[in-house]
């Protein structure tokens, strides 16, 4: 099947690769013409600029657009709704927000032209290990793209099957789900991020609890020297919280216990808030994750070690470096990361 892929960066370009190594064929467009050489030697189809990318494209068109949410988004679906014809589909995999979504889908479909939204995790690693896809749509388009869907998708993996979902639909336990009409998609990673918020801010306070354990406020019988580093890879065996993120707190830990290469200025990229703006129209107690998203806003002004092992984590699955104006020495190298599991 053919895709067309909008943006070339982290994500972008790994999903065109991953495509590719399925035997789909691809036409890439992106504002740098380099990223655009760089994937047209590896067999993706080059556009020298948006009108040739669409031209390049095979009907019914399908256009995935991988950009930073917001107005980049926003300015290329209206560029892309002007040359694109009914019976195209254009599919935003990024972190976009919900309402946009069903905005957009109601202007596209006075055109005749498809709109999916597409909520993707799978950070760095998705070309490898795929990405679990949160899908919203029509039903007949999203089968329509189901192949890419299919390929882009991690697969089972050694994962065991959930006992009692026979009959259920197959695609979930591959990694992707139709979650519902436009908007459902990122509706659901939203909230994916917010929980990702919470557990990552568990993990960073726990373990600066064990860092402060023998300070010396404390009496001296009341004071452990604690070795992190292999308190966070005994955790990784038989306990009750592994997880990806303790694998990338364990690699990061191993190779510096300190963490002195992050400064602890924690980003936040907009999921965290409007999940927790869920929460207050649907008057749903979110406790837990507003107080992460807090303390995002926090470490800006204020850094702990909780937050350089916060910044270790979104360096380890996303490769989110932390901003150079950021207070506190500025990374210079990141940890030994370790692979999400097959």
């Amino acid at each position: 099947m053919q895709l067309g892929m909008i943006g070339l960066g982290r994500m972008g370009g790994n999903i065109v690769r991953r495509l590719m190594k399925h035997g789909h064929s691809t036409v890439v467009y992106d504002k740098d013409p380099k990223a655009v050489a760089a994937l047209a030697a590896e067999g993706a189809a080059g556009g020298r600029s948006l009108q040739d990318f669409v031209g390049k494209l095979d009907r019914p068109r399908n256009v995935w657009v991988m950009l930073p949410a917001g107005r980049i988004t926003e300015a290329m679906i209206d560029e892309l709704t002007k040359l694109m014809q009914a019976g195209d589909a254009i599919i935003d995999g990024g972190n976009s927000f919900w309402q946009d979504d069903i905005r957009r889908g109601k202007a596209l479909r006075e055109h005749g032209i498809h709109y999916v939204d597409v909520g993707t995790s799978g950070g760095v690693w998705g070309i490898e290990r795929g990405y679990c896809m949160m899908i919203g749509g029509d039903k007949a388009v999203i089968d329509r793209l189901d192949p890419i869907f299919a390929s882009l998708a991690p697969g089972p993996g050694d994962i065991p099957r959930t006992v009692g979902r026979e009959g259920r639909d197959a695609r979930i336990e591959q990694g992707y789900i139709h979650a519902g009409p436009i908007g459902a998609g990122h509706f659901v990673k939203m909230i994916h991020n917010g929980i990702e918020y919470g557990l990552m801010q568990a993990y960073a306070e726990g373990f600066d609890i064990l860092r402060n354990a023998n300070i010396e406020a404390l009496p001296a019988e009341h004071r452990f020297d604690f070795d992190i580093a292999d308190i966070a890879e005994v955790w990784r065996r038989g306990s009750v919280i592994p997880s990806w993120l303790l694998d990338l707190t364990a690699s990061a830990l191993a190779k510096n216990p300190t963490l002195e290469s992050y400064s602890g200025f924690v980003e936040d990229s907009g999921e965290g808030r409007w999940t927790v703006n869920a929460a207050v129209d649907e008057a749903v107690p979110a406790e837990v994750l507003t107080a992460a998203l807090f303390a995002r806003f926090r470490s800006r002004k204020d850094h702990t070690f909780a937050e350089k092992v916060l910044s270790a984590m979104r360096d380890g699955f996303g490769g989110h470096k932390e901003p150079q104006q950021g207070p506190g020495p500025v990374q210079q190298n990141a940890p030994d990361i370790v692979k999400p599991k097959a």
